[in-house]
């Protein structure tokens, strides 16, 4: 059964009907001055279209064309498919203390690359992207388009934002709502550990909702300091404010059965992550869902409508020959 994905351009055929009938109730000039004995007898013979044919093909063409719109489908019923993609929520800190320099150019940019990196290795996948501080900030939802995730991540800046502080607790009950009926919840980090150093509350409320945490650390023992327009920050007594990374965050990831992964140079250090996420999956049975099956036919339609506007447009007539008036 032939179906229409978008029945609402074909509405637009009526329009063609009063061309149809314009086009035949049209006289030419000369039509309208010899009558057809005399005009077959002095009319050039050629074997080009004439220009009332032209104007039916590409009425015709413009019919195709809106039926080529409307994406004809052939409708073979239901049929029931496996699917086992993976939901993930990743999410990148865009606190104050990410502008530190430890690591170059800043602990935000890194965390943009190697998130950037880690799309390659999640196949079967739809990852979400979130930003977080104080605040959460949804980014991207669950998505299979990993380029247009990768463009939104390039373009991500905190140069207009002042962002102080890390709410973790918020960052999980946004990551929570972006799951829908998921059994197995991950959430991806990339974070330099926030500030605080009980994370129990956080840890009670990712086993309540069955999510496990992988973290990504960024950032130095030694820490750095964070640039500002007038020179680098200071506290209320004027000395450089020097930021560390805070490893108290691993607990948050090993309490609640994901993992914990120091930042690196090196470009199989993500790999590693996204595999252990991914093999936690491999013992996971696939679901079965319903889907019609639909097969798009509109390049039928189409391919008729270019012939049919290129005939009308570009017949090239041959040599013409003239009749003798008997």
């Amino acid at each position: 059964m032939i179906t229409f994905n978008n029945i609402e351009f074909l509405w637009l055929l009526f329009l063609l009907i009063p061309l149809f009938y314009f086009l035949k109730s049209q006289k030419s000039d000369l039509e309208s001055i010899f009558s057809k004995e005399v005009l077959k007898k002095i009319k050039l013979k050629n074997s080009s279209l004439s220009k009332r044919l032209r104007d039916i093909l590409l009425i015709v063409a413009m019919a195709f064309t809106i039926i080529a719109l409307a994406r004809p489908q052939i409708d073979n019923g239901e049929i029931e498919v496996k699917s086992n993609f993976i939901n993930i929520v990743t999410a990148i800190d865009m606190s104050k203390s990410m502008f530190a320099n430890d690591i170059y150019p800043n602990r935000f940019e890194f965390a943009k690359k190697k998130f950037i990196d880690s799309l390659k290795f999640f196949k079967k996948s739809k990852i979400s992207l979130i930003g977080f501080s104080s605040q959460t900030f949804l980014i991207s939802p669950l998505t299979k388009d990993f380029h247009s995730l990768e463009f939104l991540t390039k373009n991500l800046k905190l140069e207009y934002l002042n962002l102080k502080g890390t709410n973790i607790m918020a960052l999980l009950e946004s990551a929570n709502n972006l799951f829908i009926d998921s059994k197995k919840r991950t959430l991806l980090i990339f974070t330099d550990g926030s500030d605080k150093k009980d994370f129990s509350k956080e840890i009670s409320y990712a086993k309540e909702h069955n999510i496990v945490l992988y973290i990504y650390a960024i950032g130095t023992d030694k820490g750095g300091v964070i640039k500002e327009k007038n020179g680098v920050l200071k506290d209320k007594n004027g000395d450089i404010v020097i930021v560390k990374r805070n490893d108290n965050i691993k607990k948050l990831a090993i309490d609640t059965g994901g993992a914990y992964m120091r930042y690196s140079l090196a470009n199989s250090d993500i790999k590693l992550l996204a595999d252990t996420i991914q093999n936690g999956y491999q013992n996971q049975k696939e679901e079965n869902s319903t889907i019609r099956d639909r097969e798009e036919i509109f390049y039928y339609p189409l391919s008729l409508a270019i012939l049919l506007f290129f005939i009308s447009l570009f017949s090239i007539p041959k040599s013409k020959k003239r009749e003798e008036i008997r």
